[in-house]
């Protein structure tokens, strides 16, 4: 159990001596035996000599191999900062980093990690998985905008354009915010149905090609785009060529377009776009179609589900971290 490195105050790097499963595995027993055993003198509450050396060794439990871990997707957004300097930065501040690579499952990932806090570096599309692990562990978890457009990361009140000053957070303030599910799938942002779906498929399907191209093709077909979904909401028939449910209430006027003033109200506000923009509210809602299936875009990620899908809320079920600027 006891493993030998070098210890250097000034070396982020430095581990622990202890394994990290040392405290768990054999300290926090004899804890409990010592305050249970009645043969003990020190029966109603720990030996001072247990208690020495539980806290000294836990100290450096609580030290980056377990409490602090961060996921990075190369693929979110652009190059800067680089992956290296953003994992650079990271380690300085004690955060273990992971790197995703090809085949990576990054919510399994946060599943099998031990850390109190995880985080990841990417866009919306990358959040929802690892945030999920976040709310079955109920641990904490930070957002670190490295991706495109970064939508829940402006929500929360984040600086897109700098993520390196995001990593703060790992020392900062916890909130409770609210996350959604289509059937069993959490997402963060919204879950849209119809054009917009329809859009993020086909650029999708076209993202080898270059980037402003298949934007453009996208947008092009989307604009051609005239049958209406068919859809039911709750039973009810409804006429639109944009359905889209949202975690919390999104601006629907000119500066605030597209932006939620808060993350905790505990609502799934319904927007359906034929002329107009018919909003509504509740706490679940269903939305069916014919065939059994339908494409969806998942914060912003193309995906394919099964009807009728159940759209439900979990009021504040996340504890995000935030730097203590915002």
């Amino acid at each position: 159990m006891l493993r030998q490195v070098r210890l250097d105050l000034g070396d982020p790097r430095a581990r622990p001596v202890f394994d990290p499963g040392l405290a768990q595995v054999v300290l926090d027993p004899v804890q409990t035996a010592l305050a249970h055993t009645a043969n003990c003198r020190h029966a109603d509450r720990t030996a001072p000599w247990a208690v020495r050396l539980i806290c000294a060794c836990r100290r450096p439990i609580s030290s980056a191999i377990v409490d602090r871990f961060l996921l990075v997707n190369p693929r979110s957004g652009d190059d800067r900062p680089s992956v290296d300097d953003l994992v650079r930065a990271a380690r300085a501040r004690g955060i273990r980093t992971h790197v995703l690579v090809e085949g990576d499952d990054a919510g399994a990932l946060a599943l099998a990690t031990e850390a109190t806090a995880i985080g990841i570096a990417g866009g919306d599309g990358s959040l929802a998985a690892v945030a999920a692990a976040a709310v079955e562990r109920d641990v904490r978890f930070v957002c670190v905008p490295y991706g495109t457009r970064n939508h829940f990361a402006r929500d929360l009140g984040l600086d897109r354009a700098d993520p390196i000053a995001a990593l703060d957070a790992f020392d900062g303030e916890e909130r409770r915010v609210d996350v959604a599910r289509a059937g069993d799938r959490i997402f963060l942002n919204n879950v849209s149905l119809g054009m917009y779906a329809s859009l993020v498929h086909r650029r999708e399907r076209h993202r080898r090609s270059r980037q402003a191209f298949a934007r453009m093709r996208a947008w092009l077909i989307v604009a051609t785009h005239r049958e209406p979904l068919g859809v039911t909401v709750d039973g009810d028939a409804v006429e639109t060529r944009l359905l889209l449910v949202a975690n919390n209430a999104y601006a629907l006027e000119l500066p605030s377009l597209g932006e939620r003033e808060r993350l905790d109200e505990g609502v799934l506000h319904l927007y359906l776009v034929q002329g107009g923009v018919d909003e509504r509210t509740g706490t679940r809602f269903e939305v069916d179609v014919p065939g059994g299936r339908i494409r969806a875009a998942i914060d912003g990620e193309p995906e394919v589900l099964q009807t009728p899908i159940r759209f439900t809320i979990e009021p504040r079920a996340l504890r995000v971290l935030v730097p203590k600027s915002v």
